[in-house]
């Protein structure tokens, strides 16, 4: 019996640590959309005071604002998947508990995994297997149009996110099937 404790006690300890790690890179990102709605919000505001006050509107503001709004939309979404905020089509199903709440898990992991698995797959190759010619390789190579930086600076979110979704989904199932939310404790996620 001291075997089954201590499997159940390592995988509860998992769990935890996991849980941690999840929240604490989910505070790491909702600073990361606050700072990139600030930098949106000052790029906007510094092209609206530049071409009407002093008629000299530059040219890179623009493109600083989009590529901060996607920085955004990219970490709040890893941010509200986190919160279980997220759009799901029936949202009373998390609440399920015992074996049709652990199947319910299981289904809505394989619908993220199904997702986010051929997008981070892609973002480093291409259907060739060649890094070079990913979504991420291809990115490196080419520059923003009105800022002289690499591309890589701004497409970087997109697989950043979905691993941050992957790691909260990882957190979230420890949890379930490790048995420290208990069945008849309504999810905190």
């Amino acid at each position: 019996m001291g075997n089954r404790e201590e499997q159940v006690g390592f995988m509860q300890l998992f769990a935890q640590r996991l849980n941690r790690l999840s929240a604490g890179l989910n505070s790491i990102a909702l600073w990361g959309a606050v700072l990139a709605v600030l930098v949106m919000v000052f790029a906007a505001g510094w092209q609206v005071i530049a071409r009407y006050v002093f008629e000299a509107p530059p040219i890179w503001t623009e493109e600083l604002a989009r590529r901060a709004m996607v920085w955004t939309g990219m970490l709040g979404a890893s941010c509200a998947f986190y919160a279980g905020t997220d759009p799901t089509l029936f949202p009373a199903m998390r609440l399920r508990r015992g074996g049709p709440g652990a199947a319910l898990a299981v289904i809505r992991a394989t619908g993220v995994l199904a997702f986010a698995i051929p997008i981070l797959w892609y973002s480093v190759f291409n259907a060739g297997m060649d890094p070079a010619r990913g979504f991420l390789g291809r990115s490196l190579a080419r520059q923003a149009e009105m800022l002289d930086m690499s591309m890589i600076w701004f497409t970087a979110c997109v697989p950043l996110a979905l691993l941050l979704i992957l790691v909260h989904l990882s957190a979230r199932l420890a949890l379930r099937f490790s048995g420290l939310v208990p069945d008849t404790q309504p999810p905190e996620f």
